[in-house]
């Protein structure tokens, strides 16, 4: 007997002259499908897209990567490497910034620490600021501090405070309350609760967070670059200005290769705040053995 016949004979029989309510209608699922692919259909529409194009795509992207891996010179290395060091320091600044700001007012936007009045003001802050691309804050300093590294720092860092603020909220309002009320419970200062009951429970999570929007704040550089706000991405506008297309794919190369080597050793440390040296330790070990398994 097959599943479904066993399911069906499973089920009760209703008495005699008792009707079964109808099965009821699926509408919110047939309402919410039709508007979905509406949205989409006026999507692809709207946009004036030459879907045809995508065909003549793949042959488009050979040539461009040929012209531009097929030229390149390595007297540009120095330079390219000096430049994409010079996107990482500006990441890696604007971190710090946005860390400066976003760590405090992050405990002002968590409801189960402050009022709900003063954590929706904080959240409406950390929501605007969040709504500016980097680009366009770029745009705006440059005027201040022209073509220089400390408009890209001050981009990254405005712009990662809307990001990390509510990464870092949510997570504190996720902590256990138990460590609060036992500094409740003894008297505790304000300060004596936040540093006691909040701050060893949320420290490694927000370490973490930080470690992966430096991660996403290198890409960003790269590209506020492009607008004139230091780093890489400047030497790669001018390249593709001039059509020196060499330039330019070897400095993707270069920016690639960075970005891979920042990702791996960033996320190295993050796993191990996050996991603690026990579990680390317990990784290698197990690795070891694997290793010695294969061996025999």
């Amino acid at each position: 007997m097959t599943e479904s016949k066993l399911r069906v004979s499973l089920m009760p029989t209703p008495p005699e002259g008792v009707e079964l309510p109808d099965k009821p209608r699926a509408t919110f699922r047939w309402v919410s499908t039709a508007i979905v692919i509406a949205l989409v259909w006026w999507s692809a529409t709207g946009i004036d897209a030459k879907w045809s194009r995508l065909l003549e795509a793949p042959g488009d992207m050979w040539t461009l990567c040929r012209v531009m891996f097929s030229n390149m010179e390595a007297s540009d290395i120095p330079e390219l490497v000096a430049a994409m060091w010079e996107s990482i320091a500006i990441a890696w600044l604007g971190t710090i910034i946005a860390a400066l700001f976003a760590v405090p007012m992050s405990f002002l936007a968590a409801e189960n620490l402050v009022g709900k009045p003063v954590a929706w003001i904080t959240r409406q802050i950390f929501n605007l600021l969040r709504a500016i691309p980097e680009i366009i804050l770029a745009l705006a300093f440059i005027p201040i501090f022209g073509l220089k590294p400390m408009a890209g720092v001050l981009a990254i860092g405005v712009g990662s405070i809307g990001t990390l603020g509510k990464l870092f909220y949510e997570i504190i309002e996720g902590i256990n309350k138990g460590p609060l009320e036992a500094a409740d419970a003894v008297g505790a200062s304000p300060l004596q609760r936040l540093r006691w009951g909040v701050l060893p429970q949320v420290t490694p999570e927000i370490t973490s967070f930080l470690l992966y929007r430096f991660e996403v704040n290198i890409r960003a550089s790269a590209v506020l670059g492009l607008v004139g706000a230091g780093g890489i991405g400047s030497d790669l506008a001018e390249a593709l200005k001039f059509k020196d297309f060499g330039t330019a794919g070897l400095g993707l190369i270069i920016v690639v290769l960075g970005t891979i080597c920042v990702d791996t050793v960033s996320g190295a440390v993050r796993r191990r705040i996050v996991s603690g040296k026990k579990a680390m330790l317990d990784v290698e070990h197990e690795a070891l053995l694997n290793e010695g398994r294969m061996g025999v």
